[in-house]
């Protein structure tokens, strides 16, 4: 297992691993990268990771803790009585947007030259590379840090060229003075995540549209500008008439947009960032894409979102297991160190399998999606199910592991003095945001149905699994794409709903194992073939089981012979 290496094993009393370099606790980081990233920039980038690894294991972490304990607040009414709609954030958070943004580039990084010195705009690996390492530290602002990318991509997807040119600099923007950061608003209190239910009422006033209705849940919600889902007052019921809308929080005579913040959610993580409840009172906007499309066109963010959703549940479980490890390898019970005790080391080994999955599940998607903005279409459809994929196995592993490290540090972790209540917290919120963990296991038979991406997942994990170089292993690996494949794509298309998730998982352990199969054909890699293993002994397998039902034995039994 690839695993944090302590400097020195000291005995302590309560470890404390604060300070570790997060970047250079991950071993393996650095020999994955190199899979993917041209060399030159992976040189250009290796002390940007280093500084920003060491940055998120001390400076980060000390500001995301006080971000946690002093969230933002909403003030409705000046002293003077003046109506206002302003939301004051922790200066802690303040400065950790300052990193982010300016320092960092993280929301520019994919859009424009310049960040960290590179000549060109950065491929989604690199920057999502950058948003790991920075998420180990506060998860709660990478959601604005991804929105801002994501409302940018889809902006120029969609947006009308007039659109594009007013704001494209300042969403990208290194000069925190000059960001305008982005959001997404598309829950409604009685809609949820059935967007066909959606009531917010846009009506044409000339060159604009004016909105009028409530969201229900906006993050990032004094966002600057923010991609609304709404229907035009002649459209028609259901998802056909849900259209997509570009919301300036300044109108263009420059006066404050015509809505208000009625109230921020007490969260029980993510308490950094500020979410909102919005009335819109005609608020000016500005129609992006087509009438009737906007569903279609905002699944461009959401899905953007969903990856970086499950890049952030890599990122929390990464830092559950860095905690943890170090935990094990200071502590001493029983006259012996924790890691030396059998039971904690099969623990730290089910952590540890998570977090690599994740990882890696979430750098092949992020490739896929490099190749796909190029033009392939066959990796367009890999991302279409892919993105669903770890969104929905990543997020839900991510509860657990950093539950387990919790366990680890005993009772202290129960404290919130320590970082894993903050992980445990937030990790929840990933399989909420942007789509449930039922909604998003459906989503990966939306995605077999009407886009057949399950033939280009088996496509590809069939490429990778023929570079294997373990015989035994590819033949295995060979066997259970043969066995699942078909399954899964049986399931979808004749809807079976209650096995969606099951599906799900299966169809993410098997990518797994093939992505550890292949990694460990590279150089100095060869020790992550046993990560393949013990996906399909204690994850694969056992999933199949319960998708089989009583004759899995036979079936598994047979394709191993």
């Amino acid at each position: 297992m690839s695993g944090p290496q302590p400097s020195s094993v000291i005995f302590e009393p309560i470890p404390d691993g604060y300070g570790q370099n997060l970047f250079v606790t991950d071993s393996d980081l650095m020999p994955l990268l190199a899979l993917y990233l041209d060399a030159d920039l992976l040189a250009h980038l290796e002390p940007h990771l280093h500084r920003l690894g060491e940055l998120a294991g001390s400076k980060f972490e000390s500001l995301a803790a006080i971000a946690d304990k002093e969230p933002p607040k909403l003030v409705v009414r000046t002293r003077k009585g003046t109506d206002c709609n302003q939301i004051i954030k922790n200066p802690a958070y303040v400065e950790l947007e300052k990193w982010a943004f300016a320092e960092f580039g993280l929301a520019a990084a994919s859009h424009v030259p310049g960040v960290l010195g590179w000549h060109a705009p950065l491929p989604p690996i690199a920057k999502y590379a950058l948003l790991y390492l920075f998420s180990q530290a506060e998860f709660g602002l990478t959601c604005p840090v991804n929105m801002t990318d994501s409302l940018t991509r889809t902006l120029k997807k969609y947006g009308d060229p007039s659109l594009v040119e007013r704001y494209f600099s300042k969403l990208t923007s290194l000069d925190i003075d000059v960001l305008y950061q982005g959001s997404m608003f598309m829950t409604e209190m009685g809609a949820g995540s059935d967007i066909s239910k959606t009531e917010t009422v846009a009506r044409r006033d000339g060159n604009v549209w004016r909105l009028y209705g409530d969201k229900w849940f906006c993050s990032n919600a004094s966002a600057d500008l923010a991609m609304i889902l709404a229907r035009p007052n002649d459209a028609p019921a259901g998802m056909a008439g849900v259209s997509l809308f570009l919301l300036p929080k300044v109108k263009g005579d420059g006066t404050p947009n015509d809505y208000r913040i009625i109230a921020l959610k007490d969260k029980m993580g993510t308490r950094s960032m500020a979410t909102g409840e919005i009335r819109f009172e005609g608020a000016e906007a500005y129609l992006i894409g087509n009438i009737g499309r906007g569903f279609q066109q905002m699944a461009e963010m959401v899905n953007s979102s969903r990856l970086s959703n499950g890049v952030r549940s890599a990122a929390m479980m990464r830092r559950a297991l860095t905690e943890a490890t170090y935990v094990a390898q200071h502590r001493n019970a029983f006259g012996k160190l924790l890691e030396d005790l059998p039971l904690m080391r099969v623990q730290l080994q089910k952590m540890a399998l998570a977090t690599e999955q994740a990882r890696s599940f979430a750098f092949q998607t992020a490739d896929a999606l490099q190749r796909g903005d190029a033009g392939d279409v066959q990796a367009q459809r890999l991302v279409r199910i892919m993105t669903p994929l770890i969104k929905f196995r990543a997020c839900r592993d991510a509860r657990k592991v950093t539950g387990d490290a919790m366990e680890v540090r005993g009772g202290c972790g129960y404290v919130e003095e320590w970082t894993e209540p903050r992980l445990l917290r937030d990790a929840h919120c990933g399989s909420i945001w942007e789509g449930t963990s039922n909604i998003v296991a459906l989503d990966v038979y939306r995605a077999t149905q009407k886009q057949d991406a399950l033939s280009a997942y088996s496509s590809h994990l069939q490429m990778l699994r023929d570079n294997v170089i373990d015989g035994d292993l590819k033949k295995v690996l060979t066997q259970r794409i043969e066995t699942i494949i078909p399954f899964a794509k049986d399931n979808a298309l004749n809807k079976r709903d209650d096995q969606a998730r099951e599906t799900a998982s299966a169809l993410y352990h098997l990518g797994s194992a093939v992505i550890f199969a292949w990694e460990a054909s590279k150089p100095g890699l060869a020790h992550r073939a046993s990560l393949a293993r013990s996906v399909l002994t204690h994850r694969l397998d056992p999933q199949l089981h319960r998708l089989l039902g009583p004759n899995s034995t036979t079936i598994l039994m047979n394709s191993n012979n």
